[in-house]
């Protein structure tokens, strides 16, 4: 993986439209959300990992950029970038971008692997983390995305 994995096409549903007839907010994260969904079936996590081993992944935080509306029928692709990792967490980027090829959002996350017996934070198993410092070594080399670590708050003039 020497470029940040893509996700298939997802459309923008209509129940998730909001009065003004664009997308609303929260589904910006359901998007981002079903990308790395489609990414975890690579890395070796999804409900049967969770079933077999009691195991999963968490959000600890995200950080969401809106840069442009979508509407009813747009198809978007998700896209993640490992910035960092350690045997119990990963510090990713995504962007969730139109067909056309303009972004529409960012994304920055932190993502805990959890042992749900506690639940606590738990290191990931050898195989799974062996996926994680092969996409890191080669992430490790794409340019670091402008967007990464903004501190959000009011701009004063």
């Amino acid at each position: 993986m020497t470029r940040p994995f893509v996700s298939k096409p997802m459309p923008v549903e209509e129940q998730w439209l909001d009065f003004n007839g664009h997308l609303n907010m929260a589904y910006y994260n359901v998007l981002f959300d079903r990308g790395v969904d489609q990414l975890g079936a690579y890395l070796g996590f999804g409900p049967d990992y969770r079933a077999r081993t009691g195991n999963t992944t968490f959000s600890a935080e995200f950080h969401l950029c809106y840069l442009r509306e979508l509407h009813l029928g747009d198809m978007v692709t998700v896209s993640f970038q490992l910035l960092d990792h350690d045997a119990k967490s990963f510090h990713f980027y995504q962007e969730l971008i139109h067909a056309d090829g303009w972004v529409s959002a960012t994304g920055e996350g932190v993502g805990l692997h959890i042992d749900q017996s506690g639940p606590r934070v738990a290191p990931m198993p050898d195989e799974i983390l062996a996926k994680f410092t092969a996409m890191s070594e080669t992430h490790r080399t794409l340019p670091r995305p402008d967007r990464v670590g903004r501190v959000m708050g009011i701009r004063h003039k």
